[in-house]
């Protein structure tokens, strides 16, 4: 998205914890009906899970009985998600993690694996905004800033997550979550989009090399969503407006609108759906 003012984004976080209850009681009379997705002793890592989109995949997996390991780099959000989670009635840990420092990523996944005893699948979302310079101002060092999270995260979380799925040797489903940014040009925030772009060519060629192991890998591409990192965009009253003009729906998604498509693409159940951009945006990249 191009560069937006930044304000206060607080009153856009969290709207809709009221559903929250309404929710837990639908979902768990889902998961009582046949053909449903059932996710009882399997384990997922959430990176970012702890608010915004990362926090619906994490809910949708934790409402049909997937156990969440959610990583994020502020232990008291870590905290406030984790409570959520086992109000599902499921285990649920936080782990403070950069997912930038492949030191902090390596010691995660150990200590996830340690306690939770084995690990089914991973959803890469942790990432970071653009930094709103305009392209032929944007040194080095603000482009890496960028890398540093949305793709050489995304590259660590992903590597050692498959590293131990190859090892149980049992299949599993890693995600990478993307951006519309891959889709459209980006202007004026370059890097994002270029980031963006990146992790959808390493889930092709992962889920071509993984496929031998039964390992499923899939790319989530996310429309224009009210989160915290979204916060500013949202405030703002001439972007919000364009952008949902465009968007078929006419409106933002609610980022709990990504829990059932979270807990779709941890189902094991769904063996043959692998190397696929899944993109939930209202319609937005087709308009």
């Amino acid at each position: 998205m191009p560069p937006v003012p930044t304000q206060d984004a607080s009153r856009w976080i969290d709207h809709d914890l009221c559903a929250h209850d309404l929710y837990v009681e639908g979902m768990a009379r889902s998961a009582d009906q046949p053909g449903r997705t059932d996710l009882s002793g399997k384990v997922f890592v959430v990176t970012g899970g702890n608010s915004g989109i990362g926090l619906g995949i994490a809910e949708g997996i934790a409402a049909v009985g997937g156990s969440v390991a959610v990583w994020g780099r502020r232990s008291d959000k870590n905290d406030e998600a984790v409570d959520r989670l086992r109000s599902l009635g499921v285990e649920a840990r936080g782990y403070v993690c950069d997912v930038g420092s492949e030191e902090q990523v390596i010691d995660s996944m150990n200590r996830t694996v340690t306690d939770f005893g084995r690990l089914d699948g991973c959803f890469a979302n942790a990432g970071r905004p653009g930094n709103g310079v305009p392209f032929l101002d944007l040194t080095l060092d603000q482009w890496r800033a960028v890398m540093k999270i949305n793709l050489d995260g995304v590259f660590l979380t992903i590597r050692e997550a498959a590293r131990r799925l190859v090892e149980q040797g049992e299949g599993g489903s890693l995600v990478l979550v993307s951006s519309t940014s891959a889709i459209h040009g980006a202007a004026g925030n370059e890097a994002y989009g270029t980031s963006k772009t990146a992790v959808n060519g390493l889930m092709r060629a992962l889920a071509v090399g993984l496929a031998r192991h039964r390992i499923r890998v899939n790319s989530l591409i996310p429309g224009w969503t009210i989160t915290e990192m979204a916060g500013p965009a949202y405030a703002n009253d001439l972007f919000r407006n364009t952008t949902t003009k465009r968007t078929p729906v006419r409106r933002w998604a609610e980022w709990s609108e990504f829990r059932e498509v979270g807990a779709f693409l941890a189902d094991p159940s769904i063996t043959y759906h692998s190397g696929q951009e899944v993109v939930v945006d209202g319609g937005y990249t087709v308009f």
